[in-house]
């Protein structure tokens, strides 16, 4: 497309201030504050709570329980397993227990005070750890299996035994959770949310209200970020804000405090894992058994969804020919985990990357020549562990091409080189692939619809389904728009989204935003243009004779022509009111649903993905080894994206997905104490990466020539696969740790390798260089 570069369509209102957020938006002198009351601890009986001070305080217009709901007092998206408001017990500090509306935000802290509750503080469950010694299974296990995992076992030449940690993540969007909701006619609510799942919000608020969808509306411009946190738990701020928008019949605003935020919302889920892997002596693996454990917290959430696809990505890039997945979730005393960019696919692949290097350093391998020797094969040995074959694999192409740019082999010299000579400062360098899957794996949800209007002058206007959360989506739209039509770019507008203009619709999440809304647009636009050519057929026929048929009817540059005959044509915005008179319609709906996509969860076997995307990174690190601190020196980004829509946002998703992973395996670490409490809150003590995390010398490419066959402009998703790449980062740390013995110990090892985690690794080696026993991590 020749407007494959062209800027975000909110860009230039970003920089000038002009782009309306829902706190940007002004209501009038009757709107009020909303505060949510939650739990200071983090498994309690509720014995009794009196709201009667707080509620006479002046100014205070509702303070409302679970007692005054008028609906449903749960809002789990799939599961209703998780209460609107604590009702007889609280499980986590941060579960909301009551909502209380008032002029302003002070009079609703005061409010806040008056509340007088009894409690009888329990026993919580705060480990992965606990929860699996008390036995607490939030759902039944899940497996999938594939080859005969004990006689692969009993062929391999080596086996490696080992556990895993990974940590939560905080999504950190900086727009924080804000919901402003306007009573309208009788049953009436208008819901501005700043929600990645409208229709869902949509649902939740009519349940909890006792009223029907139809009055609900949902709308949503745009997002300041969201990365999964508002997938789900943006339906609490819109529910709490509609339930007091209706007591009260004024218009509500919630905007969560970023310290609430943080202490009220769920994470990236947490995984132990416990593996087996044999090899052979050639790095091949002959048999894989994981077992992968999460913290769900206190309710399902979207916790089994982020379960399985962790499952489905413990193959990442490799085939094994005997493997058993099995995935257990947990309930713990914390808010419930959510979804967060990459969707549990991170977390699956992490033990397996660990486990190859593992396997490189037994065999005094290069710890890529290990994983290359286990690529998926493109003509066989390409079957996933839940049956799909990996079709139009990029693996081999993307390995040629990045170990020529990154320079890696001579690199990889070059760190060794470096590391005899230094003592106090190592290198270390990692090359790491991604295999993510594209699409819901709950195939139900691959769909979209989308509503297009042309107008008169012949503007267009397109809604659709899918969420603007600053990824692009709407430019993307616009594009596909304007190509389909053959008209400027600047005569397509993108609409916010609206549960009135496009019903039912999917969450924007698991990197299809894309994939979906740009076919149903497409849709939308093909009927559009089925009407028109023969508008301009018989145009073309009553003002200049007999000639043009409908099949010949072409759009390009503004203009509509006969191709058989270019001289006849008119242009695209003269031919609108022509249809308008001849009463044709100008507007359309369109749909789409992603063919072929399908999964059996009980046999753990189907073709849950239209297609996979690939990517590689190389990156070299320098560790200082009395201080634990890291620099990240180069990093080596070959990403495919099958035919790029736009080149600039692409590149922007990738580098952005990439440094938010690389937050994840380095820096971010939320810590709880005995009670539960979330200890770092807050921007001064819970650490983002920073413009000094980037890497000194970071080059990304996306892969060319490799387009991806039945899907919109013959593109790929590109929202989550680069978060993965940051693996990278983390094993060269590991790398530049196992130099200080000369690789000659296993270094212990974590995620996130904060600099705790590499000191006490870096201690670990010293002790077993002086011979001692020492305690791994």
């Amino acid at each position: 497309m020749s407007t494959q570069n062209i800027p975000h369509e909110s860009g230039a209102f970003h920089v000038t201030g002009e782009a309306r957020y829902i706190d940007d938006l002004l209501v009038n002198d009757r709107l009020l504050h909303g505060r949510v009351v939650y739990s200071p601890h983090a498994h309690a009986r509720i014995l009794s709570f009196d709201l009667a001070a707080a509620r006479a305080l002046p100014g205070v217009h509702a303070v409302l329980s679970y007692q005054d709901l008028p609906g449903e007092n749960q809002m789990g998206p799939i599961i209703h397993d998780e209460p609107v408001l604590a009702a007889g017990k609280v499980e986590c500090v941060g579960q909301a227990m009551f909502i209380i509306a008032a002029d302003d935000e002070m009079t609703a802290i005061r409010a806040e005070k008056l509340i007088q509750v009894g409690y009888e503080v329990l026993e919580p469950i705060l480990s992965i750890e606990d929860a699996i010694q008390k036995g607490e299974l939030i759902q039944p296990a899940r497996k999938i299996e594939r080859g005969d995992i004990e006689k692969g076992f009993a062929g391999a030449d080596h086996i490696l035994e080992g556990t895993l940690h990974t940590g939560a993540q905080e999504h950190w969007y900086l727009e924080t959770q804000v919901c402003l909701c306007l009573p309208g006619e009788g049953n009436e609510v208008k819901v501005l949310s700043s929600t990645q799942h409208p229709s869902e919000t949509q649902a939740l608020v009519a349940e909890v209200l006792g009223i029907s969808k139809m009055e609900v509306e949902v709308e949503v411009r745009r997002m300041g970020g969201a990365f999964g946190g508002k997938e789900t738990q943006a339906n609490h701020t819109a529910i709490w804000a509609a339930l007091l928008c209706k007591a009260t019949g004024r218009p509500v605003k919630i905007r969560l405090f970023r310290d609430d935020d943080q202490k009220i919302t769920g994470k990236r889920h947490p995984f132990f894992f416990e593996y087996k892997i044999g090899f052979d002596q050639t790095g091949r693996v002959t048999a894989y058994d994981v077992t992968q454990h999460t913290s769900a917290g206190i309710a399902t959430d979207l916790t089994m969804a982020v379960l399985e696809r962790a499952m489905m990505h413990a193959d990442n890039s490799y085939f094994f020919p005997n493997i058993r997945i099995i995935g257990n979730a947990w309930k713990t005393n914390v808010p419930s985990n959510t979804a967060f960019r990459g969707f549990g696919g991170p977390q699956g692949m992490s033990a397996t990357e660990n486990a190859l290097d593992r396997i490189a350093r037994f065999l005094k391998m290069d710890p890529f020549e290990v994983r290359r020797r286990n690529f998926y094969g493109a003509e066989d040995q390409n079957i996933t562990p839940y049956g799909q074959e990996v079709q139009n694999n990029r693996l081999y192409l993307i390995e040629e091409q990045i170990l020529k740019s990154s320079d890696y082999l001579k690199r990889k010299a070059g760190v060794a080189d470096f590391n005899a000579k230094s003592e106090f400062y190592k290198r270390g360098i990692a090359l790491t692939p991604v295999k993510f899957g594209i699409s819901f794996t709950s195939s139900f949800l691959n769909q979209a619809g989308a509503l297009v209007n042309i107008y008169k002058d012949g503007t267009v206007l397109v809604n659709h389904g899918g969420t603007e959360m600053g990824q692009g989506l709407h430019t993307k739209i616009q594009q596909i728009a304007a190509h389909e039509l053959g008209i400027s770019l600047g005569k397509v507008k993108v609409n916010a989204t609206n549960t009135s203009k496009v019903p039912n619709t999917s969450a924007t999440a698991a990197s299809a935003g894309t994939d979906l809304n740009g076919m149903a647009v497409k849709n939308a636009i093909e009927k559009l243009k089925s009407r028109l050519v023969e508008v301009a057929a018989a145009h073309f026929n009553e003002t200049l004779g007999p000639g043009s048929q409908p099949d010949q009817i072409r759009f390009a540059q503004d203009q509509i022509f006969d191709e058989s005959h270019p001289e006849r044509k008119i242009e695209f915005a003269k031919l609108m009111p022509i249809a308008n008179f001849r009463q044709v319609s100008l507007s359309a709906t369109g749909f789409y649903k992603t063919p072929g996509v399908y999964f059996d969860r009980a046999k753990g076997h189907g073709n849950p993905y239209h297609y996979f995307a690939f990517g590689m990174a190389c990156s070299e690190v320098e560790v200082d080894t009395l201080t634990g601190y890291v620099k990240m020196l180069r990093t080596d980004i070959l990403h495919d994206v099958g035919e790029t829509i736009n080149a600039n946002i692409d590149l922007g998703q990738i580098e952005g997905a990439f440094i938010q992973g690389l937050g994840w395996v380095t820096t971010e670490e939320c810590k709880w104490d005995a009670k539960g409490n979330l200890l770092n809150h807050s921007p001064d003590t819970y650490k983002i990466p920073n413009v000094q995390d980037i890497p000194r010398d970071f080059r990304v490419k996306l892969l060319e020539g490799a387009p991806n066959p039945n899907t919109i402009r013959r593109s790929k998703a590109v929202g989550e696969p680069p978060f993965m790449l940051a693996f990278s980062n983390w094993l060269a740390i590991k790398d530049a740790i196992s130099a200080v013995g000369n690789h000659a110990f296993e270094p212990a090892f974590q995620l996130p390798a904060t600099n705790e985690v590499i000191l006490l690794s870096l201690e670990e080696i010293r002790g077993k260089m002086r011979g001692e026993k020492v305690k791994s991590l």
